[in-house]
């Protein structure tokens, strides 16, 4: 950040003992600026990546070639223009999943065997940038976690009958919306949300108590919505499964790296890598997902279309009831964006095995399960450019109000 006192420019003169936040805040104070003199020296304008500008994330840097801030300046280089492009390289995802889906509908298999652990990868390059303190912090946070608790779990079902009470559904059909809409995400949404600016550490500490919370409240609102016929349906497996792989795992893995990183340079390395990595690795979890579960709908359009409308509209829902729950709780910009999405995403990916488990006459339910999964994808590319304007966390970025 270049600092002017009269006709003088001054700017940050960086160590290597201090981390890229660290040297960034201290320039922001002003707490170490010099002149740019001295032999060796380079000047580097160094911004942190998904920080909008308007925050005071840049500033000018001088460093030798040798300090790992100069190594640093290539990686976010990359970070930036991969961020920037996120959206095109998401949809490119998404389409190639697609069409692999349809043209090789025997590679479904596969790519289904290849999803926990990609995003596993992926949710790992999440918690790389979610320091343990924050989290142990999060753990403290009654408001948010009391809040995200009441929108999945009161509002969410009440949401949820309104939608199927005017568009009649067939009872397999009806199972497959019901175990998506009912049970909310515990993983992609992390990554999600962190797109889009939220405060995504709330997320990890709330994701126990939601699994648990689900675990327990489902059988019970099935029973309330379809009687006891199909309530006994639930197992615990596929909950615990996800919960270990995709997020106790990645999570420790992180915080390993996060200790090996205080100590040495290897961690580093590998913080930079997956940092780097971040945006390709979504793009190839939407096109495994994507190309894993199409070829599922082949022979079933009618019903599934049925459905879309039904999803699309709980989109559009959660966003302003998630909204509105925010600003009730009072929450700041980063819980906000956190909750809302926590309201949106489900956890289709988890509900699958059940609705494969199901009985002779539900073979339409995956299909439908899996719909689900395509529509929220989509929905979430929307979401990230949707909820930064809807919670703004600057007067910079509100969108501007003019026709048109």
């Amino acid at each position: 950040m270049t600092r002017s006192t009269g006709d003088e420019s001054h700017v940050a003169a960086i160590g290597t003992g201090l981390g890229i936040e660290d040297r960034l805040e201290q320039s922001r104070r002003g707490s170490a600026t010099a002149r740019v003199s001295g032999p060796g020296l380079r000047k580097i304008r160094l911004c942190l990546p998904a920080v909008p500008a308007s925050q005071g994330s840049c500033c000018l840097v001088v460093a030798r070639p040798r300090d790992p801030i100069c190594e640093t300046e290539s990686v976010l280089f990359v970070v930036g223009r991969l961020e920037r492009h996120q959206i095109a390289i998401y949809l490119t995802g998404v389409a190639a999943g697609a069409g692999v889906g349809m043209a090789w509908p025997g590679s479904s298999h596969l790519l289904e065997l290849t999803i926990y652990p990609v995003l596993g990868a992926v949710l790992y390059a999440t918690f790389l940038q979610v320091p343990l303190t924050k989290v142990v912090g999060a753990f403290r946070d009654i408001r948010f976690l009391v809040t995200a608790l009441l929108l999945n779990f009161a509002i969410v079902p009440v949401v949820v009958a309104a939608l199927t009470m005017f568009v009649p559904l067939p009872r397999a059909v009806l199972i497959g919306v019901l175990l998506t809409l009912l049970t909310p995400c515990i993983d992609y949404v992390i990554v999600f949300s962190g797109l889009a600016g939220a405060d995504s550490q709330r997320l990890v500490a709330a994701s126990p108590l939601l699994m648990l919370t689900q675990m327990v409240a489902l059988p019970m609102l099935l029973w309330l919505f379809l009687g006891a016929e199909l309530a006994d349906i639930v197992e615990v497996e596929p909950f615990l499964e996800a919960f270990a792989v995709l997020i106790v795992l990645p999570l420790a893995l992180a915080w390993v790296t996060e200790a090996l990183a205080a100590r040495h340079r290897a961690g580093v390395a590998v913080s930079r890598g997956m940092t780097a990595a971040m945006v390709p690795l979504m793009a190839l979890t939407l096109f495994v997902v994507v190309g894993s579960q199409v070829p599922r709908l082949e022979g079933r359009l009618e019903e599934v279309l049925t459905v879309v409308p039904v999803y699309v509209g709980f989109l559009v829902a959660m966003a302003f009831l998630g909204l509105a729950a925010a600003r009730a709780a009072r929450l700041d910009p980063g819980r906000s964006r956190a909750l809302i999405f926590t309201g949106a995403t489900r956890n289709s990916l988890v509900v699958l095995p059940l609705a494969l488990a199901l009985p002779t006459g539900y073979a339409i339910t995956p299909a439908i399960v899996v719909t689900q999964t395509l529509v929220e994808l989509i929905g979430m590319l929307v979401y990230i450019r949707l909820v930064p304007r809807l919670v703004p966390t600057t007067a910079g970025d509100k969108p501007a109000r003019h026709a048109g």
